[in-house]
């Protein structure tokens, strides 16, 4: 395996405000078969923390399960708070950039390429994977890049008041509650369109801090753009799960043995749609 870090804004100057530190953590297999016209699958994470943080937990315990599936994994340490919106977007927009750039180096086929968010990541996956064309970002990044799925776990995807983590609102935009208009572009079901990407989407019924009703909202909006999706709602769980074992939990209850399919159910609907291995 080799990693590699990079920090974005001194290989994308144009990100802005001087005291952003965006870092991408870079996984990738090391080459064993001496197969020249190789490339893998890529996936893109971004960790969880409420716009505030970006959490341990959500960044390399995920990179390594799915590195050892045949995946260039990259793990995003975006901005946060007090850093507002665009700044996140646009930093997600630049890890594309660079994937894109190193793609023959790094044996990446651009035409599978996932993103992956986790709790406020889910937000900033699916707000990019719905508007990674908003005038905001195309400001900066001309020609920036889609991806082909999006995999979306316990993700702040509403802005909706009242069914929503309102806090990762607040850092995002400075203030809560927003506006009719901001909570309209903000909530993530609005934003789907044609152009969408599918979408593996998961959750807990029993989310005490980020409600269920991001994902069934967003599933909906899916269905009605009939864009290929995958929901799965379990019963039980906190919010934060992660790998749902004692590598990312304190404490060992019983679902979480039963949540922890998630990963395999993920990789294998990324099989499904022909972009994993």
């Amino acid at each position: 395996m080799i990693i590699k870090t990079f920090n974005l804004k001194d290989l994308f100057p144009q990100l802005g405000e001087n005291s952003v530190t965006p870092r991408l953590d870079a996984y990738l297999p090391d080459e064993v078969m001496n197969r020249p016209d190789f490339k893998r699958p890529s996936m893109l994470i971004c960790p969880g923390g409420g716009y505030c943080s970006c959490s341990d937990r959500e960044a390399e315990p995920i990179a390594l399960h799915f590195l050892p599936e045949g995946f260039n994994v990259f793990v995003l340490r975006y901005t946060c708070a007090p850093s507002r919106f665009p700044t996140q977007i646009r930093e997600v927009a630049a890890a594309m950039e660079f994937i894109y750039q190193n793609a023959q180096e790094w044996k990446c086929d651009t035409t599978k390429i996932s993103i992956m968010g986790f709790s406020a990541g889910g937000h900033l996956a699916g707000h990019y994977s719905t508007s990674f064309d908003c005038p905001e970002v195309r400001e900066i990044f001309p020609e920036s890049k889609a991806p082909n799925a999006t995999v979306l776990c316990y993700p702040v995807l509403s802005a909706k008041e009242g069914k929503c983590h309102s806090g990762s609102f607040s850092a995002l935009l400075g203030h809560y509650p927003l506006t009719e208009d901001e909570m309209k572009r903000f909530s993530l079901e609005n934003c789907v369109n044609e152009n969408t990407p599918p979408a593996f989407l998961w959750h807990t019924a029993s989310d005490g801090v980020v409600p269920v009703y991001s994902s069934l909202a967003y599933a909906n909006a899916l269905s009605e753009h009939k864009i290929p999706f995958e929901l799965r709602v379990f019963p039980y769980g906190q919010h934060g799960v992660a790998t749902c074992d004692q590598q990312t939990l304190d404490d060992d209850k019983p679902c979480y043995a039963y949540d922890k399919v998630w990963i395999k159910e993920a990789l294998d609907w990324l099989k499904y749609m022909n972009l994993a291995k």
